[in-house]
């Protein structure tokens, strides 16, 4: 594995370390392709900043940082700078151009709520055995993907929901779907394996290997260490191998810009 474009950094308020120490790491692991993509900023029309997200006023400096440091990295890594973005109907058009004036080059999906994420947030994990809930997550992610800016769907088995696998199946079937058809790759994430969370979750892995949606891998970075995880890697291609998916390597990053 010589790509990562999930990476965070201290700005969002629950990662540490410096921007440097990330790509040192990265370097020393064999990174060639690295993405920052931390939670992407937004002023809400009230002026609520989502307080697990970086804020407006940290977005300069995280672009001079890491301008900086891709340059002076240059002759060994090839350096992104994006954001982990939700589709939110309401705000989605906002949030776009926001992301595209403060000079973002890419965005992965991570829709850590079932729809908007502000003034009524429900978080994804929140969603139990609703159905009406697991379906309007569906529906978030599909519109995402088939929104055509995002390079690739992380995390995409983090909504938990208890209900019958019937239901579940039909739910991420139609996201592994949405995948295929426009070629947008579903992520094995990194983090939900070193932390042991519910995800990645088999029974969406055994829908991915029978759609047959392209599938990639995301460190999802929040400390310099995780910025190469061997020890994940290992279980992430034993997923590959135990669901014969169809894993692509590194995705393709489509510009924002």
């Amino acid at each position: 594995m010589d790509y990562n474009y999930h990476t965070h950094t201290y700005r969002c308020g629950h990662a540490n370390g410096s921007d440097e120490e990330y790509i040192l790491r990265a370097i020393d692991g064999g990174i060639k392709h690295m993405g920052f993509s931390d939670h992407a900023p937004f002023m809400f029309p009230d002026g609520y900043e989502i307080d697990c997200h970086m804020q407006m006023a940290d977005a300069k400096g995280y672009f001079e940082s890491i301008n900086a440091l891709r340059k002076k990295y240059a002759d060994k890594i090839d350096i992104a700078i994006g954001f982990e973005m939700e589709y939110m109907p309401s705000h989605f058009d906002k949030m776009l151009e926001n992301v595209k004036n403060i000079g973002a080059e890419y965005l992965i999906l991570g829709q850590h709520y079932i729809a908007d994420g502000y003034p009524d947030a429900i978080g994804s994990g929140s969603i139990k055995e609703s159905e009406e809930r697991f379906f309007t997550y569906v529906d978030s992610v599909c519109s995402g993907i088939e929104s055509g800016v995002f390079s690739y769907l992380a995390h995409p088995d983090m909504a938990k929901f208890t209900g019958s696998d019937e239901i579940y199946r039909a739910g991420m079937k139609r996201i592994c779907q949405c995948s295929l058809e426009n070629n947008i790759p579903v992520e094995i994430n990194f983090l939900g394996i070193r932390d042991g969370r519910f995800y990645p979750n088999p029974r969406f892995w055994e829908i991915a290997k029978e759609v047959g949606c392209p599938v990639t891998f995301g460190l999802d970075a929040h400390t310099p260490k995780d910025a190469y995880d061997g020890d994940s890697l290992k279980v992430a291609e034993w997923f590959v191998r135990k669901y014969k998916l169809n894993y692509i390597g590194k995705p393709d990053i489509i510009s924002i810009q």
